[in-house]
C-alpha cells in the first residue's frame, strides 16, 4: 500500500454552523479537494482526464465524525485509493487536526466513468497507470 496523501487545510470561520462547528457539508468539500489535490500530485490534471474522454465518479460515501472542528483548526486530509476487483475502488480518507485528534473518517466508493459511453471503465487502475506521472502514489 502506498503512503497516505495529505493536504493541510485551514476551517474558515465561513465554513461553521450556529454552533461554531464545521458544517458537516464541507467535510465532503475537504475530502474531495485531497482527492483532486492527490490526483494533481501524481501527474493527473483535470485536463488530462477530459482529453482521455473519462473521470471519476463518487459512487458512495459514509463519514464517521469523531470530533468538532472550529474556526482557526488546521487539519491533515488524508487519501488512500484501496483496489479490488472490477469497476469500482475505495477511497480512505481522515481529517485529523495537527495535534492528531482524529475528527472524522471518511469512506467512498468511485469509479472512473467513460465520459462518451456514459458507463464505468471495465478496469479503473488502467486509467490511473495510463494517467498517472506517479500511479505508486496510488499504490500501483
Amino acid at each position: 500500500m502506498a503512503e497516505p496523501f495529505s493536504v493541510r487545510v485551514e476551517v474558515r470561520g465561513y465554513e461553521t454552523d450556529t454552533q461554531g462547528h464545521l458544517n458537516q457539508a464541507v467535510y465532503l468539500q475537504y475530502a474531495e479537494h485531497a482527492r483532486w489535490a492527490m490526483l494533481r500530485d501524481a501527474g493527473i490534471e483535470q485536463h488530462d482526464l477530459l482529453a482521455r474522454r473519462v473521470g471519476p465518479v463518487v459512487l458512495e460515501t459514509t463519514i464517521r465524525y469523531l470530533r468538532e472542528l472550529r474556526a482557526g483548526d488546521s487539519v491533515d486530509v488524508g487519501c488512500v485509493f484501496e483496489w479490488g476487483e472490477g469497476k469500482t475502488f475505495r477511497v480512505l480518507q481522515e481529517i485529523r487536526k495537527t495535534d492528531g485528534t482524529l475528527s472524522a473518517e471518511i469512506t467512498g466508493v468511485g469509479g472512473v466513468l467513460d465520459l462518451d459511453r456514459r458507463k464505468l471503465v471495465a478496469d479503473p487502475r488502467e486509467i490511473f497507470k495510463e494517467l498517472a506521472k506517479d500511479p505508486g502514489a496510488f499504490g500501483l
